[in-house]
């Protein structure tokens, strides 16, 4: 899978912007695991932890269904990896490929996207039961870039551990 990673616009409005940084980041965590295999990918940070890179696209696969499909679309989906809710469950990639854990990310980004850009403005607003009120499209947007960043930055130390690979 070839990735390619544009980087956002200097000057844009503020939904294009926002579509940028967010796509920005959810390239960087394909970099971070291009051309390794589903060996490397499932290697895990240090014991008992269950972290890895295939972990963190699997995570991040619920992470984008959970804000995006469950609150902001109103969906009443499961998460893909744990039918109780368990937003841990998808780090332990250990019987995962990466084929399957990349189909289910790509599938959820495409349904992000769509979502996204249905909406009538960032100011649509959707309640999250976890935190117990209405959040606007906006902050979605903006806390899952802070989510991408956050792990991207795992990412880092993950495929230097693999293979030496840094600062992709």
């Amino acid at each position: 899978m070839a990735v390619e990673r544009i980087g956002p616009p200097s000057i844009a409005g503020e939904r294009e912007m926002l579509r940028a940084f967010l796509d920005y980041h959810r390239a960087t965590l394909a970099l971070k695991c291009e051309g390794l295999s589903d060996e490397e990918l499932r290697r895990r940070s240090m014991p008992p932890s269950t972290l890895s890179l295939l972990g963190l696209v699997r995570h991040m696969a619920e992470v984008e269904r959970a804000w995006f499909r469950r609150v902001i679309g109103g969906e009443d989906v499961p998460l893909v990896w744990s039918e109780e809710g368990d937003y841990q469950a998808a780090y332990d990639a250990s019987g995962s490929t990466g084929a399957e854990a990349f189909a289910a990310w790509q599938a959820e980004v495409e349904h992000s996207r769509r979502i996204e850009r249905a909406a009538e403005s960032l100011d649509v607003t959707a309640y999250q039961p976890r935190w117990g009120e209405e959040v606007s499209l906006r902050l979605v947007m903006l806390h899952m870039m802070h989510e991408y960043a956050r792990h991207n930055g795992h990412a880092d130390f993950l495929r230097e551990g693999v293979d030496g690979t840094v600062g992709v």
